[in-house]
């Protein structure tokens, strides 16, 4: 427990900028889960090229991960913007980014212009980052008067 301690005195030290880069993580995870619902053609098509659609279990249960990913990134941008139990949306957020960058990006042409693959692990990077760092001073439950102990 006094880890957690540490960590929670240590991420009271937060810049203004760091609110910023935080709203902007989290208007970045919105456009991502619109886009993700604007595709699901996309993932339909991967997961029929990958063979996965072969079983009924198996298509039906990923479509069950799609709708969960879209949620998680919807709900959680906007939490994360809003600054609203940052670190618990940035833990829920994890496994489909890790995902993104191992599972699908990897796959393509990671030197190729326009590659998704260094916005998924930048993004990847600032969910870790907000996990450890937390709340920051432009947060809606940010209380200026509470005392760190």
């Amino acid at each position: 427990m006094k880890m957690l301690e540490k960590i929670r005195v240590w991420g009271n030290h937060h810049p203004k900028w760091l609110g910023f880069l935080r709203i902007a993580l989290g208007l970045i995870l919105i456009w991502k889960g619109i886009a993700f619902i604007s595709n699901l053609d996309v993932l339909a098509d991967f997961l029929r090229v990958s063979g996965l659609t072969d079983q009924i279990g198996t298509s039906v249960s990923i479509t069950l991960i799609a709708q969960f990913i879209i949620i998680l990134h919807l709900l959680g941008g906007v939490c994360i913007a809003l600054d609203i139990r940052t670190r618990l949306f940035c833990l829920l957020n994890l496994p489909p980014l890790i995902g993104a960058v191992l599972l699908v990006n990897l796959r393509q042409n990671i030197l190729k212009p326009y590659s998704e693959f260094w916005l998924s692990l930048f993004v990847l990077l600032a969910i870790v980052f907000f996990l450890i760092e937390g709340d920051g001073l432009l947060a809606v439950e940010h209380d200026p008067n509470k005392a760190v102990e």
